[in-house]
């Protein structure tokens, strides 16, 4: 396993919660990261990527606003602050490492894959 994931648990709609994913191996410190997230019987749905040197983020619209993308390479992490967490939020977290240098919302430009971790919004 070359990306681990943690940081999920059980909130109310409103709490805050924060992701972490930390890179086994140096080869991927500088890759595009990204998070993932997926219910059962779905589609893997892109919330957010941060370019190499973090300069660079995108979005998907439905967290603009109340999720934070941030890395650091020193410490091979990546991390994902979620705030006003919602009942739709809810799903399995995961993180992803891509060598392209463009961020992509699709999950085919991502070769590597956290094990993933579980988010729960009531409401």
């Amino acid at each position: 396993v070359q990306l681990q994931a943690s940081g999920g648990g059980s909130v109310q709609a409103g709490a805050s919660l924060r992701l972490s994913c930390v890179g086994v191996g140096r080869t991927l410190t500088m890759y595009t990261k990204a998070w993932f997230r997926q219910l059962p019987g779905k589609e893997r749905e892109f919330v957010a990527a941060i370019s190499g040197h973090g300069r660079n983020t995108l979005y998907a619209d439905s967290v603009k606003g109340r999720f934070t993308i941030s890395r650091d390479n020193a410490e091979n992490t990546v991390g994902l602050q979620m705030n006003s967490l919602k009942p739709e939020d809810t799903a399995v977290y995961y993180c992803a490492a891509s060598r392209e240098f463009t961020l992509s919302e699709s999950s085919y430009e991502y070769d590597n894959w956290g094990q993933g971790t579980l988010v729960t919004v009531s409401s």
